[in-house]
């Protein structure tokens, strides 16, 4: 293949890396390198698949609440509700969790969980409600970006785990095990393994890791009643949300810190969210039908990272997205595609906040 065949080579086709090549679209010509046989593999396919303006914080916000209107609009979204509870003495987490969002638009009121939650226990009457939260079609999402991606042009290679890459005469070598390509940009779009592709490229890493999160897929009596919002604690110990037949979503909110692979949920986890469950509600956890685990990745700072290196010439980061990489991705998409391109970011985000240079190496 011709060094001149590609002008951008992004690495990874998760959310992120769909995302950003169908937004590229045909300004320039794009391939996609996915490490699986499969796009989405790990943590875009194991998503929690909720859309929350206040998930991640103040600082993740305004990319979520650009992204739902393009979400919305494209039909991958469905009314839900969240409701962000507390014990009685935890009315200070409400008074904080209001705080870090005034005046940020996002629709916030306080009620009392019990008239919201049939079964929330009694002691348990401090509550917060996000009416705008939605659940999110993230399968259907991603396989409409790629789908747009590949309409634009963009070749998507799987099966393409990167071993080597290395720049010269202002383009890079880039060697994969579906053979060698060459670009101008290399984008690292690699999620939990986005400080391993920056090694192979000779690009100093960011201190960008990866923890294990875990969610349960269960049954319980009674099944949560019709019109039960997504609850999540003001504290962080858990949240859990209603699915289609009666099933229940819940995770322990955990973050354990872990090599990038391939994780699977741990049997304590589990035990975990159960029991945190059931301090909460007065349901029966009647059955546990299945239970996974996904990768969300940080950097230090826990806010993404979007720019060039700043230090190796046409490496780009579109990294440590956590676990609102979904949530973000129409919003996060635009504003990396004006970076690479020249154009202006989307109103109302500020780029330099996310750019890689706020990290001294």
């Amino acid at each position: 293949m011709s060094a001149a065949a590609f002008d951008i080579a992004i690495v990874g086709a998760g959310i992120a890396g769909a995302t950003l090549a169908a937004a590229i679209g045909t300004r320039a010509r794009v391939l996609l390198l996915e490490a699986e046989s499969q796009p989405g593999y790990h943590a875009t396919g194991r998503s929690a698949a909720f859309w929350s303006e206040t998930y991640g914080g103040p600082a993740i916000q305004p990319l979520t609440t650009l992204s739902g209107e393009a979400l919305a609009a494209g039909g991958f979204l469905q009314r839900l509700g969240s409701l962000h509870v507390g014990r009685d003495g935890e009315a200070g987490r409400a008074d904080a969790f209001l705080a870090e969002f005034a005046g940020s638009g996002v629709a916030l009121e306080r009620v009392d969980p019990r008239a919201h939650v049939p079964g929330l226990r009694e002691d348990w009457r401090v509550g917060v409600l996000e009416p705008s939260c939605a659940y999110i079609d993230a399968a259907g999402y991603h396989q409409h970006a790629l789908a747009e991606a590949r309409r634009a042009g963009a070749r998507v290679v799987t099966d393409a785990a990167l071993v080597s890459a290395a720049r010269a005469n202002g383009r890079w070598t880039i060697e994969t095990r579906a053979g060698g390509f060459a670009a101008s940009v290399l984008v690292d779009a690699a999620g939990a393994w986005a400080d391993a592709v920056a090694a192979a490229a000779g690009v100093a890493p960011l201190g960008i890791r990866p923890y294990r999160r875990t969610m349960v897929q269960l049954r319980t009596e009674p099944a949560p009643a019709a019109g039960v919002p997504m609850v999540a604690h003001l504290g962080g110990d858990f949240y859990f949300k209603p699915e289609a037949g009666g099933r229940l979503w819940l995770s322990p909110h955990d973050e354990h810190p872990v090599e990038a692979h391939d994780v699977q949920a741990e049997e304590l986890d589990v035990a975990l969210a159960i029991d945190r469950l059931e301090q909460a509600v007065d349901w029966r956890v009647a059955r546990v039908e299945r239970s996974w685990a996904g990768l969300r990745s940080f950097a230090p700072d826990r806010l993404p990272v979007y720019g060039m290196d700043g230090t190796v010439p046409g490496f780009f980061w579109f990294a440590g997205q956590g676990g609102f990489g979904i949530q973000t991705a129409p919003a996060a998409a635009a504003l990396a595609a004006a970076l690479l391109l020249g154009d202006a970011p989307p109103a109302g985000l500020d780029a330099e906040r996310y750019l890689p240079r706020r990290f001294a190496r």
